[in-house]
């Protein structure tokens, strides 16, 4: 069986979530987090390897309430995402306390990932088509250009993944007539409408197709385009202006780059299910009652590994 990995993106503040480690947070009827139905969902569709990219503050809670149990399923490696760890010349700006991004903390894995791999938030749920489809794109052997990186994204309906108690940032994806990811404009503070959705600019709203198909932060990905960030985050450090404390080094960015750059082929996995996940604390109680549905359709048992 072909070596596959679930890298899961766990180093978050959870600022808007009041101050918890939300991605620790329980919604399922044994005390499952989200990240224990991806997993489930991963390891079912194939991939065996996790890795946890996690802050080395929590790692403590990680190994407790989720690492050491992973631990006796599958492979688990651990990476930690710190705002110092950057390339040699560079040194953390004064008054820095934001991370630097998805792309840093998958920046962490470079010596950890040999193999293909998929990318997730901690606490976000997918459904299991996603995974499905990335891991089969993963081990399928396709021509390659060189130079080129072929990669991958699942790509949801927009209307599956909206929050009922706040707006969301979702990456509108643009594809070409083979389906391959062409751009992917970063669109925040989307809410729902009674019209299905639109952006929220200071109240005034601005409609937009609720079938349009987003970026999750799902993406299939190769050990080269850990090399790719690698390269790539001294230049994103040098742009940066010595006043500047928010800007991130984030992956949808970066394949944007790399596709207009002609350096990258991302092709676009549709899946159909519905997203859902804890972004702010109102949202726990309907990803509860939602785990609890899937749990009575026969989706998932309730015991989830017994």
């Amino acid at each position: 069986m072909k070596k596959t990995a679930l890298v899961i993106l766990a180093a978050g503040i959870g600022s808007r979530f009041g101050g918890g480690i939300k991605q620790l947070e329980p919604v399922g009827p044994n005390g499952e987090i989200i990240m224990d139905y991806s997993i489930y969902d991963a390891l079912e569709a194939g991939f065996n390897k996790v890795v946890f990219i996690i802050r080395k503050d929590l790692e403590k809670d990680f190994r407790e309430i989720i690492g050491n149990r992973i631990e006796k399923i599958t492979e688990v490696a651990y990476a930690f995402q710190e705002l110092d760890d950057l390339p040699e010349g560079f040194s953390l700006p004064e008054g820095r306390t934001k991370p630097w991004g998805t792309g840093q903390a998958l920046l962490s894995c470079r010596g950890i990932l040999k193999e293909p791999f998929a990318v997730i938030n901690a606490d976000d749920y997918y459904g299991k088509e996603g995974f499905v489809k990335i891991h089969d794109y993963l081990i399928t052997e396709r021509e390659e250009t060189k130079g080129v990186l072929d990669i991958c994204m699942a790509a949801f309906i927009l209307g599956n993944t909206l929050s009922d108690n706040g707006g969301v940032t979702r990456g509108v994806c643009i594809t070409d007539e083979e389906g391959h990811l062409t751009g992917i404009n970063e669109t925040r503070n989307i809410v729902k409408t009674a019209e299905g959705a639109a952006v929220d600019t200071n109240g005034v709203l601005t409609p937009l197709d609720i079938n349009s198909m987003v970026s999750m932060n799902m993406w299939g990905l190769t050990p080269e385009f850990i090399e790719v960030l690698h390269e790539g985050f001294p230049l994103f450090l040098k742009n940066i202006k010595p006043d500047d404390q928010k800007t991130e080094y984030l992956l949808p960015t970066i394949v944007d780059q790399l596709i207009q750059k002609k350096l990258a082929n991302v092709t676009v996995l549709h899946s159909r299910d519905n997203w859902f996940g804890v972004t702010y604390r109102e949202d726990k109680a309907s990803v509860m009652d939602a785990f609890k549905k899937l749990i009575a359709e026969g989706v998932y048992q309730e015991k989830l590994f017994s």
